[in-house]
């Protein structure tokens, strides 16, 4: 996905961009035809968001 973030501007703006990624998915997402997949896919997301948040409170 590119270069690791170092420096907490960039840090919190991948974070963000993260976070609107997921918000876009969850505005798309029809309710009416989720499948288990999709639920699933969406909590792997939030699982790596929150992975990335931890990795960037120990560089802090």
């Amino acid at each position: 996905m590119g270069k690791a973030s170092t420096n907490k501007e960039s840090q919190l703006s991948y974070l963000k961009n993260r976070l609107e990624m997921f918000m876009d998915v969850i505005d798309h997402l029809d309710p009416e035809h989720a499948e288990v997949d999709d639920i699933d896919r969406l909590i792997q997301i939030l699982d790596d968001m929150e992975i990335k948040v931890e990795q960037f409170k120990k560089d802090q």
